[in-house]
């Protein structure tokens, strides 16, 4: 544990650094809150090629702020990063595999040789394995644990120590709904987000005194290529639902009349730009309404009365 002296001399050195650069200096630093605007922020952000990824993006660089994206598709970045920024000023184009250790270090080290600093990580990247668990294979389960949890472990077990030598940071976890409710053949795929919850939490009262804050995003239900991804990866398991055919098509089912209540990617990009951006974040935000929703009865509900609301999607 940093002790008081010494914290307030590491924030009193990183104040100094910032006036140096020209950034305003509130004496609230001092007890957290510190943070540079967005056009003066450098941001790593995983899965930025579609959906929240690129939406948070194309915010991010409108606000003016320096943009890290790193995502399996170098086609796709290559093309984002084209359209939003024609200078090449503002964004670099990270392809690779966050499965990959080698990869997570070259993105680390590119970000920082090209704007020297890293402000905000925002771990986005993740996918969601399908299926009974009678019927998912361990090896699905554990590549569905290795993207979403131990690659984003990972890729902030780098990032950490570069911001506490700076004295300040942001770590934006995107978690789900699903983190907080399990449903019926997403059990796999909510496992990994109750997972991040937990490391979202704890890994926030590790870093405070280091002037880090860390956000937990839950997006509801929404349409993106997430979507087909899931499909796509969980599709054997699918075809051949055996003993849990009634409780698949239940639950395609109920993905088809979520539709219509679901958001845009835009509706979380708005909730990462104003978690990085904020004096004193909120500690959750959720996005959109129907998210909302389902915590609040999620807190407010017997457990048994809320699996048969869930059930009825």
């Amino acid at each position: 544990m940093v002790n008081r002296a010494e914290y307030i001399t590491r924030k009193l050195a990183s104040v100094a650094y910032l006036n140096a650069t020209g950034f305003a200096f509130d004496g609230e630093c001092l007890s957290g809150g510190c943070v540079r605007p967005l056009n003066q922020q450098t941001v790593l952000i995983t899965g930025a090629s579609s959906g929240i990824g690129e939406a948070t993006v194309r915010r991010l660089v409108r606000a003016g702020a320096n943009v890290a994206l790193a995502a399996r598709r170098a086609d796709r970045l290559s093309l984002l990063c084209a359209e939003i920024d024609p200078t090449g000023k503002q964004t670099v184009a990270l392809a690779g595999d966050i499965t990959n250790e080698a990869d997570r270090k070259r993105w680390v080290e590119t970000t920082l040789q090209r704007f020297g600093r890293i402000d905000t990580l925002v771990n986005n990247a993740g996918y969601g394995q399908r299926g009974p668990i009678e019927q998912v294979p361990l090896e699905a389960i554990r590549k569905n644990f290795e993207t979403n949890v131990f690659s984003l472990l990972g890729l902030t077990q780098l990032v950490a120590p570069i911001m506490r030598a700076q004295g300040e940071g942001r770590i934006i976890n995107i978690g789900s709904v699903a983190g907080r409710i399990a449903r019926a053949m997403s059990s796999v795929y909510d496992a990994t987000k109750h997972a991040v919850e937990a490391f979202n939490d704890g890994l926030r009262g590790e870093l405070k005194p280091f002037g880090i804050d860390v956000v937990l995003v839950r997006p509801g239900f929404i349409l993106t290529e997430f979507i087909d991804a899931a499909d796509l990866v969980s599709k054997d398991v699918v075809a051949h639902p055996g003993a849990y055919a009634k409780f698949a098509q239940s639950f395609q089912g109920g993905a088809r009349k979520l539709r219509g209540i679901a958001g845009k990617p835009d509706d979380i990009a708005r909730l990462v730009e104003r978690a990085a951006s904020a004096r004193r974040p909120k500690t959750h935000y959720a996005a959109p309404k129907h998210a909302k929703l389902l915590l609040l009865l999620k807190w407010a509900l017997p457990v048994r009365l809320l699996d048969w609301i869930v059930r009825l999607k």
